[in-house]
């Protein structure tokens, strides 16, 4: 089943248009990550996923419910965590938790409160007033609220800005288990190696314009090309191998790798000039890469 659906939406603000026909879908349990420089568009069509703002032009859809039509379904089926820290200062976390819950007319939600405290490591922190924590143990109650209705799709928009490593470990570790239990996720991250690590599916925004949409392994593999590292026992590089020279430097030879089939020529070359080799390595691109790759185009 489809989660989510963007049929040809956009946003205009005045004379601005942040979104520019944007169509996709995300399909049920996946792990989908929504990247795209400042101002690309991500947060407003996440605003429109969950109702906050309605959208110039187009449909969205989630889990079949129509935001705007079936505005009641379509809320209970999404959870989203916003960039901002919105928080009412005379609740404690539990009773922040418990008023979400009722919200959407759950009652007697302890246990799963409970348990959700205990995965992003706020028990301790249950019956603190929401006024004294950190800025780190805000975002970990804003967190628990988009999970306490037990949403099908939960919304992530950049959920670690500013919290630590432990959170970040613990909260991608219950994240990933949600997701393994079907939950569809959506997440919008800078940091793209979390992306990388989690996500199965990428699209790509740049000034409200979808630039990508593709599976991270096919993107990956599309991206800027492998390079070979190389150490040798001389300074000199077999002229047959310099249009492969990428740099060099005190740490040998970078060259640049089409694919590794490639790889047996390179040390066949080598091996006919007389080249000892000391160390040897490949490097793969990175999501960054490809991001900055992507976003210069």
């Amino acid at each position: 089943m489809t989660a989510i659906v963007f049929d040809r939406v956009g946003k205009q603000f005045g004379n601005f248009t942040a979104l520019q026909e944007i169509s996709f879908t995300v399909e049920q349990g996946d792990f989908f990550a929504l990247l795209g420089p400042n101002g690309a568009g991500k947060t407003t069509l996440i605003s429109i996923l969950g109702g906050l703002t309605r959208a110039s032009s187009g449909s969205t859809t989630v889990m079949g419910f129509d935001v705007q039509r079936d505005y009641r379904a379509a809320r209970r089926a999404v959870g989203i965590v916003p960039q901002e820290l919105v928080f009412d200062p005379f609740f404690t976390v539990r009773e922040t938790l418990r008023f979400q819950s009722g919200y959407f007319g759950i009652r007697n939600n302890d246990d799963w409160i409970d348990e959700i405290l205990a995965h992003i490591g706020l028990t301790e922190k249950a019956d603190t007033n929401m006024r004294k924590l950190s800025g780190g143990m805000k975002r970990r109650v804003m967190v628990a609220q988009a999970l306490v209705h037990r949403p099908p799709v939960i919304v992530l928009d950049e959920p670690t800005a500013g919290v630590d490593v432990e959170l970040r470990q613990s909260l991608w570790a219950f994240v990933r288990s949600l997701n393994a239990d079907g939950h569809t996720i959506v997440l919008t991250t800078h940091y793209l190696e979390e992306a990388e690590m989690l996500c199965n599916r990428i699209a790509m925004l740049k000034q409200g314009r979808l630039l990508a949409l593709e599976d991270k392994d096919k993107l990956m593999s599309r991206g800027a090309s492998r390079h070979l590292l190389i150490k040798t026992a001389s300074t000199g590089l077999p002229a047959a191998l310099q249009p492969l020279l990428a740099s060099q430097s005190e740490e040998g030879f970078e060259l640049r790798l089409a694919d590794c089939n490639q790889l047996e020529s390179i040390l066949v070359e080598l091996r006919q000039a007389g080249v000892g080799l000391k160390d040897i390595e490949i490097t793969k691109p990175d999501l960054e890469e490809i991001f900055v790759e992507m976003m210069n185009q």
